[in-house]
């Protein structure tokens, strides 16, 4: 990677810092506050799930778009319209408002995330992919775990209005730096960028891609019953302040953050598939402890252990997904297919925790999403020894997104 791809990258991986800390500062107060609004279980779910629907919806068509006509502008348009309506949630106090503007808010999140993590991985050199998403993953997941911990102190010191300003002026920072440093679409040589980008039938027929894919779903699911979720029910449980609480989380998002850097390097050379199976049973560990928790340190135990299980398993399927995109040249296509199943894991892990909240005891949501979390480490597995007993060859039935790419 020379000195101008670094480069690219610095203003990335600060752009994507900068908006990650403002949505970790936020989640963890939102079901809070729309439980102070009157808010039931599964209209919690709504406000939480509201944003993963629209921007599940508008990810292939950005990701399309990306692939054809360059990252930056999506990027820019992303981020600014993020900050504005960042903004605009300090103001909005009815349930059916939060649920409108959670919507708008995933459309914006749709051009950036799966965009940033395409750019990031066309910079990869091959064979060092690994390295790359998982220095990606750390800095995510450093933002992430940092926002949740600042979002309570503001709350405590400050209140609601500030976390959401303060949101709103991370992405805007983030815009500024992406607006200034990344080259415009005209001039970016360095990415793979398609001119004719597969179509997204095609990825969806990728039997190996649709295996990453149900992994990133299920560990998804996992994760928003625990942002949706685990404040609620420490702050029943314990009476923990809102500084606490975003302990918990912030902890927990830190084990994952510290780990993908080096699990990158070591996913470079170890059994990817390893390490996702390996992450998959740590993390399903962690979401059943949840269940037993009776104590501010058995929440932080047991998120620690939820976000270790992910910082292992990430780097090397979002590894295995930057290789998949490079081949087929439709690398932000496969990351935003990649984040569609992020986006529909956080749809149904709140929308599932809402329901199960409602009609059972809140204890049963995290014994729910543990048995979830081992079902798809299952489901990896068969995929993985089938494909072993093909000695890695695609089935006859398989259409292979890098045979499509190489007709292309």
């Amino acid at each position: 990677m020379d000195a101008a791809q670094r480069r690219i990258l610095a203003t990335l991986l600060f752009s994507v810092f900068s908006t990650v800390i403002g949505v970790g500062i936020v989640v963890p107060l939102l079901p809070i506050h729309a439980h102070g609004l009157g808010a039931s279980g599964f209209q919690i779910a709504l406000i939480f799930g509201a944003y993963a629907m629209s921007r599940a919806l508008f990810l292939p068509v950005f990701g399309h778009w990306s692939d054809r006509r360059g990252r930056k502008r999506f990027l820019t348009i992303g981020l600014f319209a993020y900050a504005i309506i960042s903004i605009a949630l300090a103001y909005l106090d009815s349930i059916a408002a939060l649920v409108v503007i959670r919507l708008l808010h995933g459309v914006a999140s749709a051009m950036l995330i799966p965009i940033f993590q395409a750019y990031a991985a066309d910079l990869a050199p091959a064979g060092r992919e690994g390295r790359v998403m998982g220095l990606y993953g750390t800095v995510v997941l450093v933002g992430m775990s940092l926002g949740p911990f600042v979002g309570g102190l503001v709350h405590d010191h400050w209140g609601l209005h500030a976390t959401f300003w303060i949101m709103g002026l991370l992405a805007l920072a983030g815009f500024a730096v992406c607006a200034a440093m990344l080259p415009p679409p005209s001039r970016e040589p360095l990415l793979r960028v398609a001119k004719r980008p597969i179509a997204w039938l095609d990825l969806l027929r990728d039997r190996g891609l649709a295996s990453l894919f149900g992994f990133r779903f299920v560990f998804v699911v996992c994760v928003g019953m625990i942002w949706a979720f685990v404040p609620l029910y420490a702050s029943f449980k314990l009476s923990l302040s809102s500084a606490s609480i975003g302990l918990i989380i912030t902890l927990g998002i830190a084990s994952g953050g510290l780990l993908n850097a080096p699990m990158g390097v070591i996913a470079d050379r170890a059994n990817k598939r390893a390490l996702v199976v390996t992450g998959g049973v740590i993390a399903a560990c962690g979401m059943l402890a949840f269940q037993w928790a009776d104590s501010h340190r058995a929440f932080i135990l047991a998120s620690v252990c939820f976000g270790a299980g992910g910082g292992i398993c990430m780097p090397a399927l979002m590894a295995l997904a930057a290789q998949k995109g490079a081949r087929s040249d439709a690398m932000a296509s496969v990351m935003a297919l990649m984040t569609v199943a992020h986006s529909l894991g956080m749809l149904a892990g709140a929308l599932l925790g809402g329901i199960l909240m409602d009609l059972f005891d809140l204890r049963r949501v995290f014994a729910v999403g543990a048995g979830v979390m081992v079902l798809g480490t299952v489901h990896f597995v068969s995929r993985w020894m089938h494909r072993a007993s093909l000695s890695e060859r695609p089935a006859a039935s398989e259409l292979s997104i890098d045979a499509v790419g190489a007709r292309q």
